[in-house]
């Protein structure tokens, strides 16, 4: 959920505490997690007709969908990329979480290919530079299914949210659909190499 490597350190212990553990003023728990992820799961699982195996999971911050993914499938191999040296010192080790950006992503050694992409709460905090760099870096690793959190500048919101720099929804849609993305609703966009396989009532670009 950061910008750059250097950019990373606003987001301190104290600040995931603030946000993700502080009953009085978190704006994520564990069931709304995972919720997202079982979704995410059935979306992938479905237009790839097996059970998922592989997840990446950029701007993870502390790695937070990783117990929910695997109380549902415990084999998976996730690989984790945040910008934040506090969750990397952390969890890094356990968690599998690089130090990285979403324009870094060509430089970690990430795998080419994915069943399933994350990018929760972490899309609408970046420039649009480098969120067309690191959609490009995704658009070829996506395999099977990406879930892409993106909210507009029309969308009401509460917690740590930009103040300005948010797009239209229209512009948002033209963008993903530029990389090769086919939204099936919720958040979850089919790769480029899976966009065929959705019907034409599926498929919401």
């Amino acid at each position: 959920m950061k910008n750059s490597p250097s950019s990373g350190e606003r987001y301190d212990r104290s600040y995931f505490d603030r946000w993700y553990r502080d009953p009085q003023t978190r704006v994520k728990s564990s069931a709304g997690i995972r919720r997202k992820a079982a979704l995410a799961l059935s979306v992938a699982e479905y237009y790839l007709e097996r059970p998922i195996r592989t997840i990446l999971d950029v701007g993870c911050g502390e790695g937070n969908w990783l117990p929910a993914l695997r109380s549902f499938r415990p084999k998976i191999r996730y690989t984790g990329v945040d910008a934040s040296s506090y969750a990397v010192e952390r969890f890094g080790k356990n968690r599998n979480i690089r130090l990285g950006s979403f324009a870094t992503l060509e430089e970690l050694g990430l795998d080419e290919e994915y069943d399933l992409i994350v990018c929760s709460d972490t899309l609408f905090y970046l420039p649009l530079e480098e969120l067309k760099v690191g959609l490009d870096s995704l658009a070829h690793r996506a395999t099977g299914v990406a879930f892409l959190e993106l909210y507009t500048e029309e969308d009401s919101l509460i917690g740590d949210f930009p103040k300005e720099g948010l797009q239209s929804a229209a512009y948002y849609r033209r963008l993903l659909k530029n990389h090769g993305f086919c939204s099936v609703g919720s958040h979850c966009y089919l790769g480029p190499d899976m966009a065929e396989r959705a019907m034409q009532m599926e498929g919401q670009n």
